[in-house]
């Protein structure tokens, strides 16, 4: 029978489970009020509910172009973090709690670092930077490929 004490979750663990937790539940809450005042025509989309079907079969990149050319007229089609211009839009608004949800983890990384760094757990500590860093660079779209 194995020890419990060798069962039983460290404190870096519960702290990155406590900080995923709460990132999750904000991100999920804002995304059901977001896609509720999307739906519900509270907010004004870019693409009228009505006229999105018409949307659905296309590739990413000619979505994005028509939309521009017939709803945006920006001088060129929202990419990467674009759409934070557009946010006040109720299509656009999901992409928050979305972003939320992706970055969850970065945070939950940045809030482990002092405990490795208090226990002396420095190759832990650096592994953890690392990783806020490259996934930072990964959503900042600095990494960005096949362009």
């Amino acid at each position: 029978m194995e020890n419990k004490k060798e069962l039983a979750a460290s404190e870096e663990q519960m702290l990155y489970a406590k900080w995923l937790e709460k990132g999750m539940l904000i991100g999920l809450a804002l995304l059901v009020i977001s896609f509720g005042l999307y739906v519900f025509g509270i907010i004004e989309p870019v693409i009228p509910l009505d006229e999105l079907s018409k949307y659905w079969g296309l590739s990413v990149k000619e979505y994005l172009v028509a939309v521009n050319s017939n709803f945006l007229h920006m001088d060129h089609a929202p990419t990467g973090w674009a759409w934070m211009k557009l946010i006040g839009k109720g299509d656009y608004m999901n992409f928050l709690p979305i972003a939320i949800l992706s970055g969850i983890t970065i945070l939950c990384y940045g809030a482990i670092v002092p405990v490795f760094k208090k226990k002396g757990e420095n190759a832990y500590m650096i592994m953890s930077i690392v990783e806020i860093v490259i996934l930072t660079l990964a959503a900042s779209g600095f990494l960005a490929a096949g362009h």
